[in-house]
């Protein structure tokens, strides 16, 4: 299995209608919203932010809300925590397997909405319901928070792109009304990096990727920065220069990656690999330095 090194650059130039018609619907009905619930994914604290999101929310007060708080390297996504807090973001860091940090979303918010009807009241308008949008990448978790914050399953989950198909208005609290947005991305991802990034954990479709080059990064990232975890998964693995052949062959043979004729099935191999990167049997990792 070769894997030789490319510019980094893609040429990855997609943007599914659904994408450019929610960006336009946000547009249209931003001056409704009070407060932004950006949701970015610990793993990938830079990869996962939208890219163009000022230009969609304007200058809407913003909290940014991390998910997979249990899956993420704590050390890697603190400093990222700061970066975001030096920036002068409100930065809420959730586990929503333990149902962790909730009640910070909650105690931010509040703090917001205070000013925010501080204003009202001195322009002789009275107090009302809370609009929020969230917003944020495809698979980041945005569905599970709602329905944590809701107390109740209010949308569906997936553990792939695209659950949500439209801007749709929720009841989350007597305070807060919740317009949640499908998952969105930007027309054209030009880092081959960052691409792979997103790829490593699901936020864009399979096919737009090679699922071998996408399991070959995951791999050359844990070896060179969680090389323990990955011993520990796989058992003591080898990676030559631009060949995964070893290690494939090894991670097969252990985890039970077999054709007939006793082959290695590669494609099983990717398969095993990304999952087990997203449901945390590579352990707690930060793709993002």
């Amino acid at each position: 299995m070769n894997n030789s090194n490319r510019q980094n650059s893609t040429n990855i130039n997609w943007y599914p209608g659904h994408m450019a018609k929610t960006k336009r619907q946000i547009k249209e009905k931003i001056e409704l919203i009070d407060i932004i619930y950006e949701v970015i994914d610990a793993r990938i604290p830079i990869s996962s932010k939208i890219k163009d999101i000022d230009d969609i929310v304007k200058n809407k007060p913003r909290i940014i809300i991390m998910t997979k708080g249990d899956l993420c390297d704590l050390n890697k996504t603190n400093k990222h925590i700061r970066y975001y807090e030096d920036l002068g973001y409100k930065v809420v860091l959730v586990d929503l397997v333990n149902n962790k940090n909730l009640d910070k979303i909650k105690t931010v918010t509040d703090e917001v909405l205070r000013e925010i009807n501080k204003k009202r009241e001195e322009k002789g308008l009275k107090t009302r319901t809370a609009r929020a949008l969230i917003i944020g990448i495809p698979n980041v978790g945005k569905s599970t928070l709602i329905n944590r914050l809701a107390g109740k399953k209010v949308v569906n989950v997936g553990d792939r792109p695209g659950v949500t198909k439209q801007l749709s208005w929720i009841r989350i609290s007597k305070d807060v009304d919740l317009m949640d947005s499908p998952g969105i991305l930007w027309p054209k991802i030009d880092n081959e990096t960052q691409a792979l990034k997103l790829a490593c954990f699901s936020a864009i479709k399979e096919e737009i990727l090679p699922i071998d080059e996408v399991a070959c990064y995951i791999l050359k990232y844990m070896f060179n920065n969680y090389k323990d975890n990955l011993n520990e998964r796989y058992g003591k693995i080898t990676l030559e220069e631009d060949d995964y052949s070893l290690a494939y062959d090894a991670i097969g043979r252990k985890r039970g990656c077999i054709l007939r004729g006793n082959e290695v099935d590669y494609d099983k191999v990717s398969n095993l690999i990304i999952r087990d990167l997203n449901e945390g049997y590579l352990g707690k990792v930060t793709f993002d330095d």
